[in-house]
């Protein structure tokens, strides 16, 4: 049986965007569930896959991005501590919203044999949406994880109502995600 794949998108982040001062605590609360269900995907040898943007420097590597979140106080340097990648997990850097637009996912989704996939990360309205959108076209099942997927309060309700009433995917908290991972 195909095994699930925990993504976590664009959570290591300077912060230094439009709304970023804003959405920083939200993210640390969301780093925060993630950490949880790492520990679950870990504990099971489930695959867990790290996507995020590079800031916009090209020469950067992924553990590089981390470094630089570890090196910056406040909320890059708490999710950074929660969420550093271990040797087992998987990274990838991606150049636009999509976890999926020219990036090598599909062919590391199908190379480790993955089923459902559990998004979670920043932005839930942009990045974590955008790559929910392509799994769907790409006919993955995908779980959102709503208390791990960080999201400005005044976008919240209409960014749950896309995925849940489009189809694209199913929201879910984390205890519920967990409940069907383990039934």
């Amino acid at each position: 049986m195909p095994k699930p794949a925990l993504l976590i998108i664009d959570l290591f982040s300077r912060f230094d965007f439009p709304d970023g001062e804003r959405l920083a605590p939200l993210a640390v609360e969301a780093a925060a569930s993630v950490a949880t269900l790492r520990r679950l995907f870990d504990e099971q040898r489930w695959p867990v896959i790290y996507a995020n943007d590079n800031f916009g420097n090209w020469k950067c590597g992924f553990r590089e991005l981390v470094d630089e979140c570890t090196n910056t106080p406040g909320a890059p340097q708490r999710i950074a501590q929660l969420l550093r990648p271990g040797p087992d997990h998987y990274t990838i850097l991606k150049p636009k919203h999509s976890a999926f637009l020219s990036t090598p996912l599909q062919i590391l989704l199908e190379k480790v044999e993955v089923g459902p996939l559990v998004l979670t990360g920043m932005a839930m309205d942009s990045c974590v949406l955008a790559t929910a959108i392509d799994a769907n076209s790409r006919e993955h099942e995908c779980l959102v994880v709503s208390d791990a997927a960080a999201v400005l309060p005044e976008r919240r309700q209409a960014t749950l109502d896309v995925l849940d009433k489009s189809g694209v995917a199913k929201t879910l908290s984390s205890d519920e995600v967990i409940a069907a991972l383990l039934s």
